[in-house]
Formats: C-alpha cells, sequence, structure tokens
C-alpha cells in the first residue's frame, strides 16, 4: 500500500501543454491570456500539492513576456514554492517553450504569483512550513521574502 507524501514535501512540479491553433491569434502567436491561464494553473497546482488543501490567487506580482509562443510548441511551466509565510505561499513559475521540429527551447515568461489557503468555510488557515534546502532554494526564499515586504509595504496606507 502505497503512503501520501506528507503535506509540504511536495514544493514542485511541471506542466506541459501543446499549443494549438486555437490558443493563437491570426499570426500563430499564443494570446497572452492562454499563457497568463496556464500559468495560474501551474502554480495553483504546485501550491495545493505543497499545501494538500484549498487555495485561492490572492496576487500576481508580474508576469515577463520575454520571447512570443507559437502554435505547434510544447511548452513547459517550471513552477516551484519559494516562500511560505502563515497563511500564504508564493509561487514562481518559469515558462519554456519547445520548437518539437528543432529541439530550441526558449524562456518566454517568468511570474510570481501568491495564495492564500482556504477552510472549508473560506477563511485562511495556516500553510506549511518551508525550509530551503539548497542554495538555490534559499536564494528563491530570501528574493520572495523580500517581494512579500515590498507587497506588504504597498498595502499599508500612505500618511
Amino acid at each position: 500500500m502505497q503512503e501520501p507524501l506528507p503535506r509540504g514535501s511536495e514544493t514542485s512540479l511541471v506542466l506541459t501543454h501543446l499549443m494549438q491553433p486555437a490558443d493563437a491569434n491570426y499570426l500563430g502567436n499564443i494570446h497572452g491570456g492562454v499563457i497568463m491561464k496556464l500559468i495560474d494553473e501551474a502554480a495553483g497546482a504546485c501550491a495545493f500539492r505543497f499545501c494538500r488543501t484549498n487555495l485561492v490567487t490572492a496576487a500576481i506580482d508580474r508576469i515577463d513576456f520575454h520571447h512570443p509562443v507559437q502554435v505547434g510548441n510544447l511548452v513547459r511551466l517550471l513552477a516551484n514554492v519559494n516562500y511560505a509565510g502563515r497563511t500564504s505561499v508564493e509561487v514562481g513559475v518559469r515558462v519554456e517553450a519547445e520548437d518539437l521540429t528543432t529541439g530550441m527551447v526558449t524562456h518566454t515568461n517568468s511570474a510570481y504569483l501568491v495564495f492564500v489557503a482556504l477552510s472549508g468555510t473560506g477563511r485562511p488557515i495556516p500553510v506549511p512550513q518551508l525550509t530551503p534546502v539548497t542554495d538555490e532554494q534559499k536564494v528563491w526564499f530570501e528574493k520572495a521574502a523580500e517581494r512579500r515586504r515590498k507587497r506588504l509595504a504597498e498595502r499599508e496606507p500612505a500618511d
């Protein structure tokens, strides 16, 4: 019998999607909104997997569009929990598009999203603690903590 993984043990996931003509404009470029939806899905699945509870998207700090995605590209969304607070987590998503005919992989987008964990009654609940292990995870954690401080400062009313 398989045992479930404990809460907070899964901090990353990869989602893939083959881009179809219905996702594109008349030039064959994938609509930005389609990419944004995939980013939210990947980040949400990553956050849910980490917390093992329902969450809602609370903020999207930014989504950077570096290069267009084309019809026929295999899009890879690499999502990682960068930070966990008391009731929220930040997930970073890197989007890569692979041209299946050439094998060329292009980093097309980056995004940071914040999710709040919710109880069955819709109230915020605690999330698992995140303990960065690798040097890379420690850097992600510190940068995410800085983004969190900035987000909270922007919410404070100006005097």
